[in-house]
């Protein structure tokens, strides 16, 4: 440490060292000292040297500098001063140290100092030697990106001098470099910014909040990445307390004005006009759902608030409604707090034409009023509808009165503002321009009304400023621009035209030729969008004018005039109107977007002969009749595909349908098949026990033969009652086959006969019923029967014909009898649950058929509709058959695939052949 109180302390005695020398002793000690404390004194040395001797820090020290940026990356500290010290001798600083040299100390004669010009090159080129020095490794560059996020750390150190040296730091480093405000941008920066914004007291705050918003501008204008994900990071909700002014507003400190203006413009850099359109949108719809925009208008109609802050504020919230419907509906709804309430339009519109207003201000209004009207028809109406007859109310001021005023007042600046201003409410609006026809003003006492298209050539015929009639040709080239009905309004007063050409015609000084320029748009204008509905100004007979008076080549050379002002191409850059003076207020920027693209229209439809317009025309009505005729066919094609494609869906839907029934039927013939499984198991074992008790007959036959007669009508019943099922069973297969044959025929085959058979089965199934319920009634009776004849056989054998012994077989056989009837009465039964079980089954199958049936005809039904929808569409078209083929060619030539309505059925019916071929194969 002795050494460096040797270099930067002030010895007395002894020579002192030259700057090449101490850069020289520092640059070693950088190199040489192991202790990190050492190594950052030498580079702070280095840099507070390092605007004083550029040239031997730069030639002595770079190389040292960037070795202390590899190695001693984890001391932010020492980084930071390095980082700073090639700052200084690469980057040219406007704002120089002052030389601090023993020449301050001791005054010498005055001399001639060098022309600050050389000097300047001087500097830029030692500064264009150091960077290319630099950059001779790219290595070099890309250690300077991996720096940043280290000094990011800078922000949440807690020594102040620290962060605020970071803060300026980051500055100079964002500067128009886009990549290294993405690294910035991506290590947290907006979170960190934004606290430190809120702790220090948002716009209340010191300079420290001054320079946290400038290095957010710096990261996000011109940066649409970074612009999207600040919004992405609901950062703009983050901004909406700012702007929460108090209402004491007295007082404001500059630092508070300078904090606001920067917060409002950085607002104003998220919706900037220059952003994509679907970035600014979205951070327009933020604002307006987080109150941010609301906010902003609460501050707009405050009392108290600078006049700058008012200003910005104006031309922000202009951005911030520019092309949103929903934040220009928001807008027209406020209302200043007066009494009585009046619209912040309004409010608004009476600064604009107040001349004693500032011209900043009078700017701001202009273009807050523009982007409220820009893509905002509703608006548009609205402000024309206050020059209506209908709408005016004498007991209140209206915008449109306003415009007027100002359009007719003294002030060339009101006129110029109020016919801009009109202008943008006739903005490609063929409606409002032709209600604006309807306006009538009334000029003076005992005179009648005149229209307001009439009263602004009337002022324009008057000589009066150059501003007020460029202002005044503006509005009517909008206004007629594109509207032939507003044309012919114009050429009907017999003195336009004349006044036009003469205008033109004359060889004015250079002040008046923008004036000659638009009045030969506004002559060109009468041309281009002439309907020939006056005899006396048809477009031949203008152009005959033209001619005549002025000369083709002449109109076209005091047309290109406008093109050719200074200001032109000043009011073509962006929508903000911002002139230096009032007076170079002349173009406006829509203004100069129609200009552009009537231009050469103009200047064609000029030089065009009459021969040449007859064939313009009519080859644009053939193209019109055909385009008309394209339309009508595709309309007619996209009416057709959006029916099929309805009947597609429907097919799909019963298609959907068939498969679940499809599934219901599978499943009952699965259980069809299970109880037919269980009737032949109990056929076998009825056939078994018919056997056992034919060997026994004989025996019971001689006991009663009434009994076995009984039993063998019952046995055939039972073999009849199976018969009956195996045929029930086989109907029951049939319609399975049927429904199966609907399915695959989709819907096309009729369903008459199914329905037919399902009811001759329903009434077999239920003839069915009626025999197994007579079957259970003859066995109860036989067995009644029996039961009697065994009364009768045991009150015999008590008279004692009959002996013991056989008695007692008689009553065993009889008991093994009885026994048989039992059992064949319980499989009688569960023969007859069986018998229920298949009917309840089949009432189901027969409902599932109905339904398919159902939607089967309400198909062929919508088909019907269909064909003969296009049947008749056919006939119209029948017509304009030929037309309809050539125009048929000419899609297929342009890559549109056309399918010919005879192919369609032609296939058509090829399908239908094959159907029927597939039903004569199944008959």
């Amino acid at each position: 440490m002795n050494f460096f109180r040797g270099v930067m302390g002030g010895q007395a005695a002894g020579p002192q060292p030259s700057g090449a020398e101490t850069i020289q002793k520092l640059c070693d000690r950088v190199a040489s000292s192991t202790l990190l404390e050492d190594r950052r004194d030498a580079v702070r040395a280095l840099k507070s040297l390092s605007k004083k001797y550029r040239m031997e820090v730069g030639t002595q020290a770079m190389d040292h500098l960037i070795n202390i940026l590899q190695t001693d990356r984890s001391d932010s500290e020492i980084v930071g001063y390095a980082l700073d010290t090639l700052y200084n001798i690469i980057c040219n600083d406007e704002e120089e140290e002052q030389d601090e040299s023993e020449d301050a100390v001791t005054p010498k004669p005055k001399q001639k100092a060098m022309p600050d010009e050389n000097a300047q090159k001087q500097a830029d080129d030692l500064g264009a030697q150091f960077t290319e020095k630099f950059i001779e490794d790219p290595e070099h560059v890309t250690l300077l990106l991996t720096c940043v996020s280290r000094l990011m750390d800078l922000l949440a150190d807690s020594r102040e001098i620290i962060r605020n040296d970071g803060l300026l730091l980051l500055q100079q480093l964002t500067k128009s470099n886009a990549a290294i405000q993405k690294i910035v941008a991506f290590e947290n920066a907006f979170e960190r910014l934004l606290d430190i914004i809120t702790d220090e007291g948002s716009s209340d705050g010191g300079i420290v909040v001054e320079d946290c918003l400038l290095l957010l501008l710096n990261l996000l204008k011109n940066n649409s990445s970074n612009q999207n994900f600040f919004k992405e990071g609901s950062y703009i909700q983050r901004m909406k307390p700012w702007f929460e002014v108090g209402d004491d507003n007295a007082g404001w400190s500059a630092q508070k004005v300078t904090n606001l203006h920067l917060m409002l413009q950085l607002v104003r850099v998220l919706v900037s006009p220059v952003n994509s359109p679907g970035a600014t949108a979205s951070c327009q719809k933020a604002m307006f759902m987080c109150g941010l925009l609301q906010q902003l208008c609460t501050i707009l109609m405050a009392t108290g608030v600078p006049a700058d802050i008012l200003t910005e504020t104006i031309n922000t919230v202009s951005e911030v409604i520019r092309g949103s419907q929903v934040n220009q509906d928001y807008f027209a709804s406020v209302n200043a707090p007066s009494n009585p309430p009046r619209p912040a339009i309004v409010v608004l519109l009476m600064s604009m034409v107040n001349e004693r207003q500032p011209f900043v201000l009078r700017c701001a209004v202009l273009y807050c009023f523009q982007c409220f009207l820009y893509k905002n028809q509703k608006g548009q109406g609205e402000i024309v509808a206050t020059l209506l007859p209908s709408t005016i109310d004498a007991n209140s001021i209206s915008a449109g009165q306003l415009l007027c005023g100002g359009l007719f007042s003294a002030d060339s600046l009101s006129n110029w503002c109020a016919a801009v201003a009109l202008a943008h409410a006739l903005q490609e609006n063929l409606t409002q321009k032709e209600q604006l026809l309807r306006v009538q003003l009334a000029t003076s006492l005992g005179k009648p009304p005149v229209s307001l298209l009439q009263q602004c050539t009337n002022i324009l015929s008057q000589g009066s400023k150059v501003q007020t009639r460029v202002g005044l040709l503006m509005l009517l080239c909008t206004w007629i621009s594109n509207c032939p009905i507003a044309v012919t309004h114009f050429l009907h007063n017999q003195e336009n035209v004349p006044f036009l050409t003469a205008q033109i015609s004359e060889n004015l000084g250079e002040d008046e030729r923008l004036v000659q320029g638009l009045c030969a748009l506004l002559l060109g204008i009468c041309i281009y969008y002439n309907d020939n509905s006056l005899e006396n100004y048809t477009k031949e007979k203008l152009k005959q004018l033209i001619e005549k008076r002025i000369g083709k080549e002449n109109f076209v050379e005091k047309l290109g005039f406008i093109t050719k002002h200074e200001l032109y191409s000043r009011a073509a850059q962006k929508p903000q109107p911002v002139f230096p003076s009032p007076e170079q207020m002349l173009f406006d920027h829509e203004f100069t977007k129609l200009v552009k693209d009537l231009e050469g229209m103009i200047t064609k439809a000029v030089h065009k002969s009459s021969e040449e317009e007859k064939k313009e025309e009519e080859v644009k009505k053939t193209l019109e009749q055909h385009d008309n005729i394209v339309t009508q066919y595709k309309e007619l094609i996209r009416e057709q595909d959006a029916e099929i494609q309805k009947l597609k869906e429907q097919v799909a839907s019963v298609s959907t349908q068939n498969e679940q029934l499809q599934t219901t039927i599978t499943q009952q013939v699965s259980q069809i098949q299970q109880h037919k499984d269980q009737y032949n198991i109990l056929k076998l074992k009825l056939g078994k026990d018919s056997q056992s008790q034919s060997n026994s007959q004989g025996d019971i036959s001689q006991v009663n033969g009434v009994q076995t007669e009984e039993l063998t009508q019952l046995r055939d019943e039972v073999e009849e009652l199976r018969k009956q099922n195996t045929l029930l069973q086989t109907q029951l297969g049939d319609k399975d086959s049927l429904i199966n044959t609907l399915r695959s025929e989709s819907g096309e085959t009729d369903n008459t006969e199914l329905l037919k058979e399902l009811e001759v089965l329903r009434s077999q199934v239920q003839a069915q019923s009626t025999e197994i319920s007579q079957l259970q009634t003859e066995r109860q009776e036989l067995q009644r029967r029996a039961e009697a004849a065994t009364a009768s056989e045991t009150a015999a054998s008590c008279d004692g014909t009959i002996d013991h012994a056989k008695l007692t077989e008689l009553e065993n056989r009889l008991a093994a009898q009885t026994t048989e009837t039992e059992r064949l009465k319980g499989e009688l039964k569960s023969l007859s649950e069986t018998r229920a079980d298949l009917e309840q089954q089949l009432a189901s199958a027969t409902s599932s058929v109905a339904i398919l049936q159902t939607e089967k005809s309400k198909l062929q039904t919508e088909v019907q509709e269909s064909k003969k929808e296009q049947d008749d569409l056919l006939m119209l078209l029948a017509d304009q058959d030929q037309k309809i083929h050539s125009l048929k060619q000419k899609l297929k030539d342009l890559g549109e695939t056309v399918e010919d309505e005879d192919d369609l059925d032609a296939r058509d019916q090829t399908d239908d052949d094959e159907e029927d071929d597939d039903d004569e194969d199944e008959d």
